[in-house]
């Protein structure tokens, strides 16, 4: 396996802990998965883009207070490793209850020389309806 393979399979992990912490609503562990740093942001969907890892936490805190069980079946996943920072794109189908939605993700981690590979960028867009296109 190459470095880059390598590298791949540590982000797909990491990016696997972050919904199985957003699953279990568990801020410890979404906390281990992100990088405290001013520069992080999170857009969840239909919400402003939080700058900053007080926000980003403070908004994992409030999501995590509502009763809400959602599941995650996560699909087209893709991983990008480009040196130090790796993107991951992926399809949340998300379950909560009897209704389901779809939403676009792209998550971006970047390599730390103490923690590994956190993450950096979460950003989830709702899919509406499928428009055809030309191709």
């Amino acid at each position: 396996m190459s470095d880059s393979e390598g590298d791949a399979e540590v982000v797909r992990a990491a990016n696997r802990a972050f919904y199985e912490a957003f699953e279990r609503r568990d801020l410890d562990a979404m906390s281990v998965v992100w990088d405290h740093g001013e520069n992080v942001v999170c857009t969840h969907p239909g919400w402003a883009s939080l700058r900053g890892w007080a926000k980003v936490a403070s908004s994992w805190f409030v999501l995590f207070q509502n009763e809400q069980r959602l599941q995650f079946i996560l699909t087209n996943e893709h991983v990008d490793v480009r040196g130090d920072t790796a993107w991951v794109t992926i399809d949340e189908n998300i379950i909560d209850g009897d209704r389901g939605v779809t939403v676009a993700a792209l998550n971006v981690f970047a390599r730390e020389a103490t923690n590994g590979w956190r993450m950096v960028v979460h950003h989830g867009s709702a899919v509406g309806p499928t428009v055809a296109t030309e191709g």
